[in-house]
Formats: C-alpha cells, sequence, structure tokens
C-alpha cells in the first residue's frame, strides 16, 4: 500500500526529530563547574510595536550562574545610566519601559548580549531592532481615469513604505473587495492590473488599501474613478445572445503583450531557503492564458504551486539547483508571447558542520569543528570569550587551523567558550561552544526506576542520560542478564537509549543501563511494561430509522484492563453533544427520539493513554407521518426471552436476553429483578434498571447467593409480564465485608441494656451460619470485655447499674471468617426514676396570662439516666369571678435540657392557679416540688358570645348579645361601633358606651335603604376585649353592592319617559281585561267581584290581581302581610334586618297608592332563591327588576 503524500511527509519529520533525540550532544549537569551556554535570545532583525515596552531577550545558564552585560552599535550598553532600560532578574533580557515617556525610535540599533561567569564568556547574534513605521498616505489629487474599452490598465498603489511592508489589496470606495480573475488581477507590486478593460469596470471605483501589521490600521488611498469609452452603446440583450462579447461590443482583438515584467527577459535573485516568487501579467484581447516553463528540465517537483490565476509561480524553500532559465507563455486565440526570466540563487552562510560543546578530562585530545557553505563562500573567523582569538593570550594546548580548532593534553583550567562567525555579503552565523575540562565519575541523569508502557508490537525506546568525563562507556542489560543488548531486536545509541524496533510480550521486564569511566560505575533500572492495544471489536454499523425510534450505535472495545479508557463520539468529525436525547454507554450510544437533525457520521474513537481506535457508521432517519403513528394501537410490550449467562466471575455476571415486541410503544426501560432460594425463597427483588435500548447488562453478585433472574420491559403503557426465569448461578462464599449497621445500646429496665443492630441481608451475608459477636464493656479503659455469639439481632445484657456509658461492638461472622473489626459504638444501661425534686421555685407574674419561673437545678447524681427536660404541671383552681365554673385539668409545659428558668403562657386571666414541678428523664418523672399558687391579674374580655340582629320594620334595628364566655376580670361596659354603608361607599363610625348589665340595643334607622355593620366589645378596667362583627342583612334583590345611591345617581321612577311609560303598559293591560271580561260574559256565568274596580287595600285577604308578602320563619304574617290567591302565606325571615325594595332609592306605589314590593331577612342563598321564586309577580315589579 502506498502511502499518501501528506502521511509520509508527516512520519519523515517525526522519524527526524526522534533520529536527532538520538543523536543530540550530552548535556553537562548544571551542578558542575561550566560555562554559559545561550538558551534564548531575540531574532537577528527585531522589528517592535512603539506602542508597547521592548523586550530584548537573552537568557544563559553556566556554573556560576552567568552575569550580562550588552553593547549597542558596537559600544557598552550602561544599562544602570538610563532610567528606562532595567535587565530582568536572573537574566540578561532588557526592558525598556515607555510607560512615563520616551520615543522608541531613540533605541533603534544593533544591540549583542555578553553572558560571563569565571569560566568564560558566551555571545548572542547581534539583533536589529527597529520600531515599527505605519506611515500615512500622501495627500494626492485623484483624476478620473479615460481608457478606450478593450485597452490594457494598470492602477498604481504606491504604497507608503512601513516596517514591515503592509499587506495591499483592492476595494471601492464603500468597502466593497474588487473583484479579480484572469482579466483584472493584483500585481505582487500591489497595483492592479486590467488585461482588457470593459465598459462595465466603471461601474465602481477603485482604491488601494494598505493594512500594517502591528497596529492592525487600514489606510486608504483616494479611490480612482475610470471613464471607459465604447464605440457601441450597451445592449444587454446582444450582449448575451452573441458567441462573441468582445465582436459584440465592436472591441478589436489583440495578440498579448506582457505589462509586468517589461520586455522578453529579466533576472531575479533569490537567497537559499526562501521562497522564489516569479510573475508575469499580460494583456489582450481576450484575456490571455500564462503558462510557465523551465528551460532544459521540468519545473521543481513538489515545490512549485501557481498562483493569482497561473500570472504567478512560487517555489518554496528554494536550493541552489533551483538556478536556471524560466520562462512564463501568454498565448489567447490571437497569438502567444514568451517571457524569460533567469533565476540565480546566492546564499547567506549555512551550517554544514556547527561546533558542539567539547567536554574534555585532563589530558585528553580533542577537536572543534566549524564549516559552513554558501554563496559566495563565506569567511571563517574564531573568537574566545568574545574576543579575537588571535589577541587571546597564548595557549601552547591549543592549535587554529582554519575551521578546525585542535586541542592536545588540555588540563583543568583550560576551559573557555569559542565563537565562530562563518559570514559573506548576505548574512551571517554565530555559534557558540565551549570547552570544558572535568574530571566526573559516571552518573546517571535519568529518575531512578523509570516506567515504560508500551502498546505491543509498537516501536519504543528507553531512555538513560549519563554523564561523565572521560564520557563513560554504556551498556543495556535485561532481567540481570550478562549478555549487552544490542542487535537483533535492539539497538543501543551513543547517548544511552535503547531502542526496540517491535516490542513484544516477552520483551517485558526490568532493564539496566550501566555507565563506565575509568573514575568508576553507575547504573539504573527501566521498568518496560508491555500493553494489549485498544481495539473496537464491535462498531457501528450503518443504519435506517425512523424518526422517533431508539436507535443504539455500538461501540464495543476491547483493551489492556491496566490502562484508562476514554471513549468520545464524533458526528460529522465534529465532538458531539451528549444532551438528555442522548445516553453514552461503555459498549454504546442510544439516542431516544431520533429526528432529521440526528442525521450524519458517528464516529466512536477509544482512547487510552498509549493509543485510539476508531470506528465510523452513517446513520440515516427516514420521517414517518405522525397520524400514522397515532392510528397504530399501543399496548404493553411482550416480556423478554431466551434468558442467557455468560462471562461467569467471582462478582459478576453477563446477563443477556432478547428483547419482546414493543406493540406500538417503543420500551424505555429494563427491569432485571433476583431471586435467592436460601433466605427468601420464592420472593423476587429488583435488582437493577436499563434503558430500553440494551439487551445484555452485567450484575454485580455478591457472595453465597445461589441466584435466578429474570428480566420485565416497560414502555409509556405500562410493564410487561416478567421474563421466564434465567438458569441459576451460585456464588462462592466469603467472610462478610460489612457489620450490622444502627448499633445502639439502651436500657428496657432499670437494671439493664439491650442491644440491638440491623441485620445483613441475603446479599450481604456472603456465607453460611450468619452470627453476630456482641462486645461490651464499661466505657473505661481498665475495664474487660464480655461478648456474646447470637444469631437474632438483640441481646440483652442484665444486672447493669444504673445508666452507665458502655462501649459495644457488633461484628458479622460466617462459616469463611469475621467482617472486619467493627467501629465502637456507645450505649446506656437502663434509667430509674429521678430521686430529687426542682427547689426554690419562684414565680413572676409577667402579664394577665404569663408568669416567669425560675427553679434551683436538681443535683445531676439524682437523675438516675439522661435529663431530658423540666416540667411545671398547672392547673386553675377557680375564677376570681364569683359563681364561674372552671376546668381544673392538668396542664403542663417542658422546658427541655439542663435549665433553670422558663415562662407559662396562655393562662386565663383573673383566675387562682396552682402549680408544681418535677425533672424527667427517659425512665419518667420525679418527685412533684412544693405546690405554689398565683393569681393572675385581670385581663381583656374575650368577644360577646353572639350578636343577632332583628328588623322589626323599615325604621329600626334591634341588637341582641350575650356575655363574653371569658370575662377574663370584671365588666364594666360594652363598647358599641356601628356605620351604615352601601356598596364601596361608607358612613362615619358613631360610638355608644353601654352597661354591663345591658344587653340590648335598638337603633333608629336615618337610612332605610343602606346596611349597616356593628362592632361590639365587652370592656374591663383592663380594657376593650376582642370585637364581635356583624352586618344587618341585605335587600332580598341585592346580588351584589352596587354604586346605586351615590350622589350622582338619578332615579329611575323620577324619569318622565319612564312614567309616561308605566301609564302606557297600564293602559294596554286595562284594555286587555276588559276584552277578557266581555268574552267571559258571552260564554257564559262566572262570579265576578263586586269590587274589582275599587283600589287594592292592604287589609284584603284575597285580591286577584296580586298579593305582597312578609314571610317570617315562624310562618306568622305580619299585621299588614297579605295572602296570595290560594290562602296560604308566604314565609317571612325572622331576622329583623330590612332589605331592598325594588332597585329605585324610594319605594314604589303603584296608582291606587298600594305598596309594590316585599322584603326579607337572607338567611342563606338557598333561602333567599326560594323566596325569589315564590315572590308575587306584575308588569311593574318586572320592569322594576330589569331596571
Amino acid at each position: 500500500m502506498v502511502m499518501p503524500r501528506p502521511r509520509l511527509a508527516r512520519a519523515a519529520v517525526a522519524l527526524a526529530l526522534y533520529l536527532h533525540h538520538l543523536v543530540s550532544a550530552i548535556e553537562v549537569p548544571l551542578d558542575l563547574p561550566q560555562p554559559p551556554t545561550i538558551t534564548k535570545q531575540s531574532v537577528k532583525d527585531y522589528i517592535v510595536d512603539p506602542r508597547d515596552n521592548i523586550f530584548i531577550e537573552c537568557e544563559a545558564k553556566g556554573n556560576p550562574v552567568p552575569t550580562f552585560s550588552w553593547t549597542r552599535n558596537g559600544k557598552f550598553f550602561n544599562v544602570a545610566k538610563d532610567p528606562k532600560v532595567s535587565m530582568r532578574r536572573r537574566s540578561g533580557t532588557l526592558v525598556i519601559d515607555f510607560h512615563s515617556g520616551g520615543r522608541p525610535e531613540d533605541y533603534e540599533g544593533e544591540y549583542q548580549c555578553f553572558a560571563r561567569n569565571d569560566y568564560g564568556t558566551a555571545l548572542s547574534s547581534k539583533i536589529h531592532l527597529q520600531v515599527s513605521k505605519s506611515p500615512l498616505w500622501p495627500k494626492e489629487k485623484v483624476d478620473v481615469i479615460e481608457v478606450d474599452e478593450g485597452a490594457p490598465l494598470s492602477l498604481q498603489c504606491n504604497p507608503p513604505p512601513g516596517l514591515p511592508s503592509p499587506v495591499i489589496f483592492w476595494m471601492s470606495s464603500s468597502m466593497e473587495p474588487i473583484h479579480q480573475d484572469k482579466r483584472v488581477s493584483q500585481g505582487q507590486n500591489g497595483d492592479l492590473y486590467f488585461s482588457n478593460v470593459l465598459l462595465q469596470d466603471a461601474q465602481t471605483d477603485y482604491s488601494c488599501n494598505a493594512r500594517f501589521h502591528f497596529t492592525h490600521t487600514i489606510q486608504q488611498k483616494n479611490p480612482y474613478t475610470l471613464k471607459v469609452k465604447t464605440k457601441k452603446p450597451h445592449n444587454e440583450t446582444s450582449f448575451r445572445n452573441h458567441t462573441d462579447m468582445y465582436s459584440a461590443r465592436g472591441i478589436t482583438e489583440t495578440t498579448p503583450s506582457f505589462m509586468y515584467p517589461y520586455g522578453t527577459s529579466s533576472s531575479q535573485m533569490v537567497l537559499r531557503g526562501v521562497d522564489l516568487l516569479l510573475e508575469c501579467i499580460a494583456s489582450g484581447v481576450p484575456a490571455p492564458d500564462i503558462m510557465w516553463y523551465k528551460k532544459g528540465g521540468e519545473l521543481p517537483a513538489g515545490k512549485t504551486k501557481l498562483e493569482n490565476f497561473n500570472k504567478a509561480l512560487r517555489i518554496s524553500n528554494v536550493s541552489e539547483e533551483d538556478s536556471g532559465e524560466y520562462f512564463c507563455l501568454a498565448s489567447n486565440k490571437m497569438g502567444s508571447i514568451r517571457h524569460t526570466i533567469s533565476v540565480r540563487v546566492k546564499a547567506a552562510p549555512y551550517w554544514l558542520d556547527e561546533p558542539q560543546n567539547l567536554i574534555l578530562a585532563p589530558g585528553e585530545d580533542g577537536r572543534l569543528v566549524c564549516r559552513a557553505n554558501g554563496n559566495p563562500k563565506p569567511t571563517i573567523q574564531w573568537l574566545v570569550n568574545g574576543e579575537p582569538i588571535e589577541a587571546s593570550p597564548p595557549n601552547p594546548s591549543r592549535e587554529v587551523a582554519g575551521d578546525t580548532i585542535v586541542f592536545r593534553d588540555t588540563q583543568i583550567g583550560s576551559s573557555a567558550v569559542y565563537q565562530c562567525n562563518a559570514s559573506n555579503e548576505h548574512g551571517y552565523l554565530l555559534a557558540n561552544a565551549f570547552v570544558s575540562v572535568l574530571d566526573v565519575p559516571p552518573r546517571i541523569l535519568a529518575p531512578r526506576n523509570q516506567l515504560i508502557k508500551v502498546i505491543q508490537y509498537n516501536r519504543t525506546r528507553l531512555d538513560c542520560p549519563f554523564f561523565g568525563s572521560p564520557i563513560p562507556t554504556l551498556r543495556w542489560f535485561k532481567n540481570g542478564q550478562g549478555n549487552t543488548l544490542d542487535g537483533g531486536n535492539y539497538k543501543a545509541h551513543e547517548n544511552g537509549s535503547l531502542e526496540m524496533n517491535m516490542a513484544r510480550k516477552e520483551d517485558q521486564g526490568i532493564y539496566t543501563c550501566v555507565a563506565t569511566n575509568i573514575l568508576g560505575k553507575a547504573e539504573a533500572q527501566v521498568r518496560l511494561e508491555v500493553k494489549d492495544p485498544t481495539r473496537i471489536v464491535r462498531g457501528p454499523e450503518d443504519q435506517v430509522v425512523k424518526r422517533g425510534s431508539m436507535p443504539r450505535l455500538h461501540c464495543r472495545i476491547k483493551h489492556d484492563p491496566t490502562l484508562k479508557l476514554t471513549v468520545t463520539w464524533l458526528k460529522d468529525d465534529a465532538p458531539l453533544y451528549i444532551g438528555n436525547r442522548m445516553k453514552k454507554e461503555d459498549d454504546g450510544l442510544t439516542i431516544f427520539g431520533v429526528a432529521e437533525k440526528d442525521q450524519g457520521d458517528y464516529t466512536c474513537i477509544a482512547s487510552t493513554e498509549l493509543d485510539k481506535d476508531s470506528a465510523k457508521a452513517y446513520l440515516t432517519v427516514l420521517a414517518v407521518p405522525a397520524n400514522r403513528l397515532r392510528d397504530l394501537p399501543k399496548e404493553r410490550p411482550d416480556r423478554p426471552r431466551d434468558l442467557e449467562l455468560t462471562d461467569l466471575a467471582e462478582r459478576s455476571v453477563r446477563l443477556t436476553w432478547i428483547p419482546g415486541d414493543d406493540n406500538n410503544s417503543p420500551i424505555t426501560d429494563y427491569i432485571v429483578q433476583f431471586e435467592e432460594d436460601r433466605f427468601q425463597p420464592g420472593t423476587w427483588h429488583n435488582h437493577s434498571s436499563y434503558p430500553g435500548s440494551v439487551n445484555s447488562a452485567v450484575l454485580s453478585l455478591s457472595p453465597y447467593v445461589n441466584y435466578q433472574f429474570r428480566v420485565i420491559a416497560v414502555n409509556d403503557v405500562g410493564s410487561s409480564l416478567p421474563s421466564m426465569p434465567s438458569e441459576r448461578y451460585q456464588t462462592n462464599g466469603a467472610r462478610p465485608e460489612i457489620n450490622p449497621t444502627g448499633v445502639q445500646g439502651a436500657g428496657t429496665q432499670r437494671n439493664n441494656m439491650e442491644i440491638t443492630w440491623t441485620p445483613l441481608n441475603a446479599t450481604q451475608a456472603y456465607g453460611p451460619n450468619l452470627r453476630y459477636i456482641v462486645r461490651w464493656r464499661r466505657r473505661d479503659p481498665r475495664g474487660s470485655w464480655y461478648n456474646e455469639t447470637v444469631k437474632t439481632p438483640r441481646h440483652v445484657v442484665w444486672n447493669t447499674p444504673i445508666y452507665v456509658p458502655y462501649e459495644i461492638k457488633v461484628q458479622a461472622e460466617n462459616d469463611f471468617g469475621r467482617a472486619p473489626e467493627p467501629d465502637t459504638v456507645i450505649g446506656y444501661s437502663g434509667e430509674d426514676y429521678p430521686k430529687a425534686a426542682p427547689t426554690d421555685v419562684r414565680i413572676r407574674v409577667l402579664n394577665s396570662t404569663a408568669i416567669a419561673l425560675t427553679w434551683t437545678r436538681v443535683h445531676l447524681d439524682t437523675i438516675q439516666g439522661q435529663l431530658k427536660e423540666y416540667r411545671a404541671y398547672f392547673w386553675r383552681e377557680s375564677s376570681l369571678l364569683k359563681n364561674l365554673w372552671v376546668s381544673k385539668k392538668r396542664q403542663y409545659v417542658s422546658f427541655p435540657g439542663d435549665r433553670n428558668r422558663g415562662i407559662v403562657s396562655r393562662l386565663f386571666p383573673y383566675s387562682n392557679y396552682k402549680l408544681e414541678m418535677v425533672v424527667t428523664n427517659g425512665r419518667g418523672d420525679g418527685p412533684r416540688s412544693e405546690v405554689k399558687e398565683f393569681p393572675t391579674p385581670e385581663g381583656v374580655p374575650s368577644s360577646p358570645r353572639y350578636l343577632r340582629i332583628r328588623q322589626p320594620n323599615l325604621e329600626t334595628i334591634n341588637l341582641e348579645w350575650d356575655q363574653p364566655e371569658h370575662p377574663n376580670g370584671v365588666l364594666t361596659g360594652y363598647n358599641l361601633r356601628y356605620q351604615a354603608f352601601n356598596g364601596s361607599k361608607s358612613g362615619r363610625i358613631l360610638v355608644e358606651n353601654l352597661s354591663p348589665n345591658q344587653t340590648r340595643f335598638t337603633l333608629q334607622r336615618t337610612d332605610p335603604i343602606s346596611r349597616y355593620r356593628f362592632f361590639l366589645r365587652a370592656r374591663t378596667q383592663v380594657g376593650d376585649g376582642e370585637a364581635i362583627v356583624e352586618e344587618s342583612p341585605a335587600l332580598l334583590n341585592e346580588a351584589t353592592p352596587t354604586p346605586a345611591y351615590t350622589k350622582n345617581h338619578v332615579d329611575i321612577a323620577t324619569q318622565g319617559w319612564f312614567i309616561g311609560l308605566m301609564c302606557a303598559i297600564a293602559l294596554l293591560v286595562l284594555i286587555l281585561l276588559i276584552v277578557c271580561f266581555i268574552k267571559r260574559s258571552r260564554g257564559g256565568k262566572y262570579p265576578v267581584r263586586d269590587n274589582k274596580d275599587e283600589h287594592l287595600n292592604p287589609e284584603d285577604k284575597n285580591v286577584e290581581d296580586g298579593s305582597f308578602d312578609y314571610s317570617d320563619e315562624d310562618n306568622k304574617p305580619l299585621p299588614n302581610s297579605q295572602t296570595s290567591l290560594d290562602g296560604t302565606i308566604k314565609q317571612q325571615e325572622s331576622d329583623d334586618s330590612l332589605v331592598d325594595y325594588g332597585e329605585g332609592g324610594e319605594g314604589q306605589f303603584n296608582e291606587d297608592g298600594s305598596f309594590i314590593g316585599q322584603y326579607t331577612v337572607k338567611k342563606d342563598k338557598e333561602e333567599t332563591e326560594g323566596n325569589e321564586s315564590s315572590e308575587a309577580t306584575s308588569p311593574v315589579n318586572a320592569i322594576y327588576s330589569l331596571a
């Protein structure tokens, strides 16, 4: 299989980095003396933002810690002299602070850092510091450009020279980008080129924009405006239908000619390692096509890229082989033209052999090599500690031979830092390499006892960095064997690493690396573990599902159990958000109520710290009409079937089942139940539940249980019948893992202590013959333990002292052993009644209903148990009022805890009370204290027992009441307050003060229409008591209060139009009666009253035309009441409140002056409705009701 090019490139980079690690130079530990080494520095060409502070970096390591100094433009730069400049602590980095003012331009120049210690001086590269510039566009007047249609045109940009150079782009003045194609495009110099101009180009203007990097600003040049001169008027139809748009517009077709570069040939120089950009822009009608060629060969493979509609050729990372002649060919149907570009590749210096640090032992030889190449050939200059080597003190052990320095018989004290400078006209290279003369025995620099994990059959590397002088030799051994590991599957590298081409299970073990030189040896061990690879054994599969269903995407994974597994899901290659409609499980993903938006690619990624695997599937969602789903009958699911137990283990088993039919309602849950045949045979218990998308689950088991399982399916309709039971699975026994909970010790009698606990259930027993070891002792470290083994969850210890603490332990045990050591619980033996009573009981009356108590507490030794509370028993002995019966029921108030004061409230005022106190423990009350007597002062009375309101007529209201049930003192009178109200309007409150013996009051009404609200209170010398509130009854026809009696109301009965209407109705009724009488007289004789034409008399008992009823709850007619035609008497309420008459503000009377209307007391809603249905009606009364 051929690997794709991107993957090959990545693999090559990874291999290069891997090999670089294997051949990297040996580092000198920092705890050993060594010259400085530059570790960090700013770039050579350093452009800074003028708005920020300037940081010129220079960091170095060494022992002793290096000190730093700087030069600027070749001269010493005194950092301490300039208040704006500082140097970071333990670093050479310069900080130039402009917060307090200053010009960044004043600090431009060439900087170089020097790091020194006792063993030498290291130099940074020369850093050319420049401040970024964003100059404004020069003001200029741009005239309208006139151009013939079809002619070429270039619009010059000429941006201001910024640092760094700005990014150029063209837009209209309305900030719309200019559309570019092979006819119109921007050149590398920023100009906009038109191969030929068309009339449509005049529809917009053209403005060159420059975006500056540091300030992130865009400067816009004044726009160009085009005026295109055309030979033919614009005709859209002819333009569209013509096969050649240029001939349709009358434009002459021309052969190509170059707009840039000019002429037929040009040359270009480029430096090695940068990108070469060749450009050809041609004019012509039609717009020419551009093609690129290299004389004498092909374009560089894998490095070329065509840009700007083939008008530019980019060759990346140019090398000397890319020199030569390139030509571009511009062609259209009228002809072609070529331009040749001669490319010369020069090179700034580049390393062939960069000098490396040299560590030598006393008496050893060595060499520093500095080889560089370039075009032209660079010159090599050596420096030592920053000074030319020619000017340094002579060193007989050192010899300079061009690009090489040879050291012979070096001695301690010869350490120094050497600089190699390779330069030509295009640049320079500077490298530091120190020579350190040390005498050091071997040491291993890696951590001890490393652990390396690798996936089976993968390449791996065991690292063993080491140091010593002379340089030690290093060998590897496995599991203490004597053979050196090198060759075959192993490869040992000079830097101490041991490489394995393929890690196998048999390669696991302990590897030892041993470093040796003439001064001794050192060794370290590395443990290698080879892990199983992570594999998806059952990945998701492509599915087609209906909307609303619950698809499940499988992702069953096999991995090394010692590695932590992480499972993630992607949808359409983006991380999947697991919302409440999705459930992610160990072996898959379930989507509940799948919708169209869930359609797409799903990828399961299983990863560990060492490797990963992935699998992908596509989910297609079909829309199902909603009416089809609704029409299907839904029922409970069928029972699951074919239960199977697999993966049998000591404490777990996998249960698998086949789901039954969901009967058109998706299964939402499965309930797994179990039954065991030892403790509760035949009883099924819930074990666990799982989502409806699962048909397999790993069940956790307890030891010594003979399991049998069954499964119940659940949907929105209900639960299925249980499945048939699975086969039984017996787990092995084990000692209990937990002890009983809820251990308590408490006395039930004065001389015992009962120890109880919650026993273990069937799944906690873990073995046969479950029993409990009960241990107890008095809470005394010197006390001895007593124990008893029982099988029931209760044990009683007898002959115990009264209420002493015990330490209690209850431990479970079966035939396999005991549970872990139980926790100690504190219990107490039985209590006895307290032996003493509270003394010195004192009472202070707070008010008429409360007293404050204080007492002397009993001694704790007399309580004989746990003090619960103090109790005050009290009872009402008598009232201070004569002949008032009182209840002498005993009551008590509790005061929890050990306290000596409290408050007794809710007493009756003006009474004699008795009180005694006891102390209480868990057994009961102790002896009672001396009885104390106390009276309560007068208080305010309760409300009167009742308040009755009667309305015998329209002028008076009678009130009657009874004395308060609890006078709470000597009554001194009553306070009666009342006010009239009608709807939302209320009158002023009137007050009557009545004598204590008075229980009746008559109110003369001033307003026969309004209702009254009464507030009645009894009074003692302490004050008024609680009020009883009553209201006079409403009129019968009054459903809700209305603003009928406000000052703006006009009575309908006084209106002229209404009186005329009533007269007309009366006349019509009279005519109808006359006609009726005439017809009746013609048909026979009927008894007719002689006085039918007389006025209605309220005294008449039988009136044909109507009756006016007054009803009483005793069925007694009022003196002026009338009977109905059938002789019955209308029922009347006994209450004396007056009710409304019709709807008017006054009484209504008919023509003969008889009273029209009725009044009754509204007892309740039902009685009112009954009265309304039985009232006599007349045309007049009906119209009043409507009004």
